[in-house]
């Protein structure tokens, strides 16, 4: 399992790892799900994909909802299905909850209650953050004020068992210190903030502004040639933009250039900034999983070298 932040290089050191031990690849990203979204979602490139399979990647439409249990019972199946072929499963991520999921086991929570979540829906995320800022602090400083499904959720477990959702997921990290499942190898990328911070910066002017980097990361980037902000305008105005990938980080702020609520330069700042908070917060969860072998991103900038690295931990 590779481990890293945003922009940081995990998808071609898992195929790098996958080509050396016999393995294929699965995504624990949970906007990689959705097919024609590419130039935000930092898929893995063509060349990587056609160097060795990848899966859980372009497997629903922008419109449909795709839950963590969804991917973690494909997963779950995936995984004894590869090894039984004597395949190695190199799971790189991406959404930290699929990871938490996949090590721990499913938090099971309350049923989801439609007629609450209707109730909310005409609240913009900002006021939704709020409210569960009042009733759980804990799970407001963890989530994002943008994360609208994951708010609504907190919002609904409290609704219907007048609990935090906070309480119950401690409940479930009860368990961090017993044997993670599936008896994974983690390798860790560590990054020191100012070189992840360049890195996240330069992928998201690659996603805006591709004619303006080089041609090489720009196709990786934008594979169709289209930049993010072509790409956000050609699936909106076809209707194919769902809730869920609506809020995706970056389409969500093209749509609000989109729809004249912000300049696009305006839009391509505050990418950047929610993108490097991103980062920020996704190196704090990271830091709760226990026995990662981290390797320092400051010292290991060759490929070759990274990948030796790396290899030796998993022999």
């Amino acid at each position: 399992m590779i481990l890293g932040p945003t922009a940081g290089g995990k998808s071609e050191l898992a195929v790098s790892i996958a080509e050396s031990v016999g393995g294929e690849v699965i995504s624990a990203d949970s906007m990689q799900v959705y097919r024609h979204m590419d130039a935000g979602t930092a898929k893995p490139s063509a060349r990587l994909r056609e160097q060795v399979v990848h899966h859980m990647i372009d497997i629903v439409e922008p419109g449909e909802r795709f839950t963590v249990s969804e991917w973690f019972e494909r997963v779950e199946r995936l995984i004894p299905d590869l090894q039984s072929r004597g395949v190695t499963p190199v799971i790189v991520g991406g959404t930290n909850l699929y990871i938490k999921t996949l090590l721990e086991g499913m938090f099971t929570g309350p049923e989801a209650d439609i007629e609450f979540r209707e109730s909310l829906a005409a609240l913009d995320s900002q006021e939704l953050h709020s409210r569960l800022k009042q009733i759980d602090p804990d799970a407001a400083g963890r989530i994002y004020p943008n994360d609208r499904k994951r708010i609504i959720r907190a919002l609904e477990v409290y609704h219907q068992t007048g609990q935090a959702i906070s309480k119950f997921q401690q409940q479930w990290s009860d368990s961090r210190n017993e044997p993670y499942r599936h008896d994974p190898v983690l390798i860790g990328l560590d990054w020191p903030v100012e070189l992840i911070n360049r890195r996240i910066n330069l992928r998201v002017k690659a996603m805006y502004y591709p004619e303006k980097v080089d041609p090489a990361l720009a196709s990786e980037i934008c594979p169709n040639g289209e930049s993010l902000p072509e790409e956000i305008r050609r699936l909106d105005e076809t209707g194919m933009l769902g809730e869920q990938a609506s809020e995706a980080l970056g389409y969500k702020q093209v749509l609000e250039y989109l729809s004249g609520r912000c300049t696009l330069s305006e839009a391509y700042e505050r990418t950047k900034i929610l993108t490097r908070r991103f980062g920020k917060q996704q190196r704090t969860w990271l830091r709760r999983f226990h026995g990662v072998n981290w390797l320092n991103m400051e010292e290991l900038q060759d490929n070759s070298l990274l990948l030796s690295r790396a290899l030796a931990h998993i022999h």
